[in-house]
């Protein structure tokens, strides 16, 4: 159970960085996006970011990582969204390579590492 709860944490802080990256679209309102929900959109990720299975993550991985990406589309909810997954990674071991690893092999573009150092405050 801990190794699936570090796994968690560590896909948390991945998406997180991927959500940083969304452009703000002032038309469009989404709600705020939890952390539990955050966490809930990245378990399909957790083999792939303990170091397990295939050196892919799954579709249902890549459809998580999307979609908290195109929820989190506003300052104040990427941030929120950062600081969850970042809390989350500390707590848990997650394989740092993977984790960089899943925003190229799920085709999103980030203009940002994803490293456990980011000033979430500092995302716009």
């Amino acid at each position: 159970m801990m190794a699936s709860q570090k796994t968690v944490a560590a896909v948390i802080f991945v998406v997180c960085m991927l959500l940083m990256t969304t452009r703000l679209d002032a038309s469009v309102q989404i709600d705020d996006v939890s952390c539990s929900e955050a966490i809930s959109s990245l378990l399909p990720c957790l083999a792939f970011l303990e170091g397990s299975l295939p050196p892919t993550p799954s579709v249902d991985c890549c459809t998580g990582v999307t979609n908290l990406f195109n929820k989190a589309n506003t300052t104040p909810i990427k941030r929120s969204v950062c600081q969850c997954l970042k809390d989350a990674s500390t707590k848990f071991a997650v394989k740092p390579d993977r984790a960089a690893q899943l925003p190229q092999l799920c085709h999103i573009q980030l203009s940002f590492p994803i490293s456990s150092s980011i000033d979430c405050t500092k995302i716009q």
